[in-house]
């Protein structure tokens, strides 16, 4: 095996053991818990110190066990052309449902990432995909927006797509799922109405 064989093999390698212990901190996390990065090694039947060298605290596997499991689940397609404002409103409803059914879906996961960015000294950034999903769905709008006026609507339209929603909704409003996901839809088409200075559409069924 020459250098390049080898250094693909390690390359390769890093990459197995980084996914197994995602896997453990899934299921660990799944469970119920907010585990140690020994713990999860423990779970991985890989050695602790190989794990502190993938993630050095509890904060950062969680984070990244909770993104592994979810980052393909979104996925925003480009907007057919000449597509215009209610083709943007239409893509974010489709957007918001789909956040909001996929947190619901692994609610336990994005609890525990709650937790962990609240309690923890991470300074690793979160929420950020959000945006992203956001800007892609808005794309058919920027033409009409000024881009200060653009940028606050992905920042406002922000807080609708995260498991802080759910939290509020659920723990402080105490509503059941379905009308959770209405109250959700319900905001987003009233913040695209008003950034256009358009009356707001009503409730969708």
């Amino acid at each position: 095996m020459d250098s390049q064989e080898k250094s693909f093999e390690r390359t390769n390698q890093k990459k197995r053991t980084r996914i197994e212990l995602l896997r453990a901190a899934r299921e660990l996390v799944e469970a119920g818990g907010r585990p140690s990065v020994a713990e999860v090694a423990d779970r991985a039947g890989i050695s602790r110190a190989t794990a502190y060298r993938y993630f050095s605290t509890p904060d950062e596997i969680i984070r990244e066990a909770v993104l592994e499991g979810i980052a393909n689940t979104i996925r925003v397609e480009p907007p057919p052309e000449g597509a215009g404002p209610a083709e943007a409103a239409a893509r974010v409803d489709r957007l918001v449902t789909d956040v909001f059914q996929m947190i619901t879906s692994n609610e336990s996961l994005f609890r525990a990432l709650l937790g962990a960015s609240a309690v923890g000294d991470s300074t690793v950034r979160r929420g950020g995909r959000r945006l992203g999903w956001l800007r892609a769905a808005l794309a058919p709008l920027e033409p009409a927006l000024p881009r200060p006026a653009f940028e606050r609507l992905v920042n406002a339209l922000a807080l609708l797509t995260g498991i802080e929603a759910l939290v509020v909704l659920r723990d402080v409003c105490e509503v059941e799922t379905q009308e959770g996901e209405a109250v959700l839809r319900w905001m987003a088409s009233t913040l695209i109405a008003g950034a256009l200075g358009q009356p707001p559409k009503g409730e969708r069924p």
